[in-house]
């Protein structure tokens, strides 16, 4: 079951990520679901391709979608999806994003897949099986020394409505770190992570298809996920802190304070 799991999902993702690609530059119809959250033609011809597929071979698994919402099915599996994570990025000819699957079992996520399709990057979990980036083990990092980190995060949808929307968390940390980036993809952030390329990963208001498929591949590289006060993160919770692991009381400890 896991190889045909990980085919499917693996086939799904670069499939949608060619359709990425070889739009990419070019002109696109944009709607907005809310004032600065887009929505391109290129999402939704992203997602077609990979629910096509997976139901091509699991037509009875249930199915959530950034886009499409949920198709409930009686069974214990649901395949979770981000067609296109970064959209802005995507719009503007920005090149970080990417595709996200991952599939949930029994309500625990049991494979996970990212795919860049510009730098052809495939990052793909199976648990208890390690992480891998384009068939290489990959691992978080070593830095021990929050001053030394590099770090990256995000800001919600309703930053301009809503005054919890991660300016405070990002002052704090931007004073205390090396470096901090928002790059605009969440689920390549968290690879980034799983890959050692970054120390440490914070963020709010996230959904379910942002972080899926990478909350595996963290774990399966050795990385810590919790919520921002340690407790245990999941999918459906609003707050999201990733780490290698040695930073990460560093970081509860600045997301906790007043």
């Amino acid at each position: 079951m896991k190889k045909e799991i990980l085919s499917v999902a693996i086939d799904a993702a670069k499939s949608a990520g060619l359709c990425l690609k070889e739009r990419f530059g070019n002109q696109h119809k944009i709607k907005l679901k809310r004032e600065i959250d887009p929505v391109t033609d290129a999402d939704l011809e992203a997602e077609k391709i990979i629910i096509g597929k997976i139901k091509s071979i699991y037509p009875d698994h249930s199915i959530l979608s950034e886009e499409s919402g949920e198709t409930f099915k009686d069974s214990d599996f649901c395949w979770i999806i981000d067609p296109l994570d970064g959209t802005t990025n995507y719009s503007h000819n920005f090149p970080f994003f990417s595709v996200s699957i991952g599939l949930q079992m029994k309500g625990e996520i049991i494979a996970g897949v990212v795919y860049d399709p510009l730098l052809d990057e495939l990052f793909y979990a199976y648990k208890g099986e390690g992480a891998y980036l384009n068939e290489k083990r990959i691992g978080v990092s070593h830095i021990d020394d929050l001053g030394k980190s590099l770090l990256a995060t995000g800001f919600p949808y309703d930053i301009r409505e809503s005054p919890d929307n991660n300016l405070t968390h990002f002052a704090k940390f931007i004073m205390k770190v090396q470096a901090v980036r928002r790059a605009g993809s969440a689920a390549l952030d968290l690879c980034y992570v799983a890959c050692g390329r970054l120390d440490g990963f914070w963020e709010m208001k996230l959904n379910p298809w942002d972080t899926a498929a990478a909350l595996l591949i963290i774990k399966e590289s050795g990385g810590k996920v919790t919520k921002f006060n340690g407790d245990e993160y999941s999918i459906y919770d609003k707050e999201i802190l990733a780490s290698n692991g040695l930073i990460h009381n560093h970081m509860i400890e600045i997301l906790t304070s007043n």
